[in-house]
């Protein structure tokens, strides 16, 4: 978490830093709400851009910037951080533009006498001058637009296979505003400063918003598998995918986890990988619990032999430490990464006495008979230490719990994956035991909207 707030006020500091070089005294002669006005609009309008066009680009999934966030789910909230701030500062921008007009048509302000305007020699601005009116018209009804867009996207009650077809045309709407920006931005700017950071990034968010329409996001690290089997665990409502992978599939590492999709109209779905890769071992195996329309329709949908094409793998959820101990906690589905790691243990060679020794901590609130005997064996094979807690028998796990069941717990690194507020309480109950949490600490952010 700490890395996305740091990034996203790097990208409010840098617009904040560039237009300070561009434009020191933009506000030095306001003297009234119409003389501040002009530049409120360009300064709301930069950082409302700035925000949409790095957001677009995160929209990419660039595997690049995955080991500077800290994962893809980390990318995915920091676009999602963008794109609230894109939509509050577009807010002020849309006030700023319209309120004073308003003011004057309710009788609230005077409209100030104006000179003529001075002619204008460069025919690049006299062109973009008199494109003003369609660029203003445009771009307002994008702002509604993509008002509407966001909204829908921060209510969790959205199906997400609506989610996913309406989220797209966000891209529509970055492309109107982009031509709204390029149009109506001061012209001196261009060769400011404030231009040099743009430019790039409006050329950089349109690239993103075409491959976005085009649905190519992804396209070179996507396969086409087959389902080679299926088996349900009814006790825990779980769904388990083993798919054949071709060659192309480049490999993953235990707590990894790839985009599937076996119906186009849903779109990609991500779900974290539950199978080792070692050697020659070709497939990916996947866990899903029955949360949603989706998850609980798959089970009649999916039929073995039926293709599947997946993407991946992503994310930064993979144990890497040099620590003597590790900690690890699975809240239901959210085991699906251990189990991961166990069959990579379990697989590779002996395990050395370099490897950490490890604390799994798994609970629930269902029990399959099957399911826990294969997570038993999965935990004996590898060598980890398993503390199965059942809510209704046990009660529910805490960090006084776990450090009274790990007393070296100071000397361990903690990964944590299930639901975000049991996450969160963790988090905070051990830190205020004194654990460095920000560098200790490891939870997967899996919520991708």
């Amino acid at each position: 978490m700490h890395k996305i707030k740091r990034a996203l006020i790097l990208v409010l500091a840098v617009c904040a830093v560039v237009w300070l070089i561009a434009d020191p005294w933009a506000f030095k002669e306001a003297a009234g709400l119409f003389t501040v006005r002009p530049p409120a609009v360009q300064l709301t309008g930069f950082f409302a851009i700035t925000c949409m066009s790095v957001a677009m680009l995160l929209a990419l999934r660039p595997i690049s910037v995955e080991p500077q966030l800290g994962g893809l789910d980390k990318m995915y909230r920091l676009h999602k951080w963008l794109g609230i701030s894109a939509l509050v500062v577009a807010i002020v921008h849309f006030l700023w533009a319209k309120g004073p007009k308003w003011a004057v048509g309710w009788g609230l302000l005077e409209r100030p006498v104006r000179g003529p305007r001075p002619p204008i020699d460069n025919p690049v601005e006299q062109f973009l001058a008199g494109m003003r009116g369609t660029a203003e018209g445009v771009g307002e009804w994008a702002f509604y637009a993509a008002v509407v867009l966001i909204a829908l996207a921060l209510i969790k009650r959205f199906p997400y296979r609506w989610f996913y077809k309406t989220h797209r045309l966000l891209a529509v709407a970055y492309l109107v505003l982009a031509f709204h920006t390029i149009v109506l931005l001061k012209f001196s700017y261009w060769t400011s400063p404030i231009g040099i950071v743009l430019i790039p990034l409006l050329a950089g968010g349109v690239y993103a918003a075409i491959v976005v329409l085009a649905r190519r996001v992804g396209s070179d690290r996507q396969i086409e598998g087959k389902i080679a089997s299926l088996q349900y665990y009814p006790g825990v409502r779980a769904l388990e995918t083993r798919i054949d992978v071709p060659e192309s599939w480049p490999g993953h590492k235990p707590g990894q986890f790839a985009f599937a999709t076996s119906d186009p109209s849903e779109g990609p779905h991500p779900y974290t990988i539950a199978s080792e890769w070692i050697g020659g071992s070709r497939h990916v195996t996947f866990i899903t619990k029955e949360l949603g329309d989706h998850t609980k329709r798959l089970r009649d949908k999916l039929r073995v032999g039926q293709s599947v094409k997946l993407e991946g793998p992503y994310g930064c959820f993979t144990f890497e430490d040099n620590l003597k101990r590790q900690i690890w906690i699975g809240g239901g589905v959210g085991i699906t990464p251990f189990i991961a790691k166990m069959k990579h243990r379990a697989a590779s060679a002996e395990t050395s006495p370099a490897d950490p020794e490890i604390d799994l901590f798994h609970t629930s609130a269902e029990y399959d008979e099957v399911a826990f005997e294969k997570l038993k064996a999965d935990a004996a094979a590898a060598n980890v230490r398993l503390h199965i807690l059942l809510d209704k028998r046990d009660g529910l796990l805490s960090g006084e719990r776990i450090r009274a069941e790990v007393p070296a717990w100071r000397e361990a690194s903690i990964w944590f994956c299930g639901p975000p507020g049991f996450g969160a309480a963790l988090r905070q109950d051990f830190s205020a035991s004194g654990l460095d949490v920000a560098t200790l600490f490891h939870q997967e952010l899996f919520a991708m909207r």
